[in-house]
């Protein structure tokens, strides 16, 4: 059976994942949560390369939270990417930072994500989130 409304976070920190798993999980929101750690990952994954070949297993995202500072590619050239793929069009786009820059907020929005939020998530946040883009999230709420 496939898997329904996935999370995917791109972020390589096991610290940052760790305290997103438990803002879903406070949130109340039942979207499975998939994790990758670096730009070219995301992309493969989205691609369905490699070992992300199998969609039954690996599916398409609803959500792709997307973290700004990673390896190998930054979430900016991710998020570039992905908004040239017209088959992830539906995909909506959260990018996270730890950067207080009005700049990398403005820059993520003109670039095509929906919001971006600071890190460390929180659970009120990601319900604000779901209320706002109903469409990509499952939950109890």
């Amino acid at each position: 059976m496939a898997v329904q409304n996935a999370i995917l976070l791109a972020d390589d920190s096991p610290d940052d994942e760790f305290l997103f798993r438990r803002a879903v999980r406070l949130s109340g929101l039942g979207n499975p949560l998939i994790v990758v750690r670096d730009g070219e990952e995301v992309i493969a994954y989205l691609k369905g390369e490699g070992k992300y070949h199998d969609r039954e297993t690996h599916p398409l995202p609803k959500v792709l939270m997307l973290d700004l500072k990673m390896p190998r590619k930054t979430g900016f050239e991710v998020l570039q990417w992905v908004r040239q793929q017209p088959e992830l069009k539906d995909v909506m786009v959260v990018v996270l930072t730890g950067s207080e820059l009005s700049d990398d907020r403005d820059r993520s929005l003109a670039i095509g994500a929906q919001s971006v939020m600071a890190k460390p998530c929180t659970a009120e946040g990601l319900k604000q989130l779901a209320e706002a883009f109903p469409q990509s999230w499952s939950g109890s709420s």
